[in-house]
């Protein structure tokens, strides 16, 4: 079982702060936006139609920021596996997962034949973790 190299790892580690740091930037704008919106404030007259729009937008900012939180998680969980050594470990079969597909997705918790069982089984889920 070929393992990660400390450059391989240093390089997923960098992903991760930097998508770590990205994401906690842009739940932190969303809770602002969402502070700052006048329908935060009180009740608002508006026309039905732009009532509904932005009763639209904010769903759709709701789920983002929903989503980024969890992508969070699995980052946190991520480094978990790094500093206790099992990161890149499948945890279905146990065989290492491929650097190219860390690279490509550093939270994956699966290898690519694992993943694409797991998902043929559960359904395709955009989060490659479990």
């Amino acid at each position: 079982m070929v393992e990660l190299s400390e450059t391989q790892l240093r390089t997923i580690e960098q992903r991760l702060s930097e998508r770590e740091t990205e994401l906690r930037n842009r739940v932190r704008e969303a809770k602002e936006a969402v502070a700052e919106r006048p329908s935060a404030q009180g009740p608002q007259v508006e026309d039905l139609a732009a009532e509904g729009e932005q009763r639209f937008r904010t769903g759709i900012e709701h789920v983002e920021m929903v989503r980024d939180q969890e992508e969070l998680v699995d980052i946190d969980k991520a480094h978990e596996r790094i500093r206790l050594g099992s990161y890149g470990e499948c945890i279905d079969c146990g065989q290492v997962i491929t650097f190219e597909r860390l690279a490509a997705q550093p939270t994956a918790t699966r290898c690519l034949v694992d993943q694409e069982a797991y998902e043929k089984k559960h359904g395709t889920n955009l989060r490659y973790t479990a």
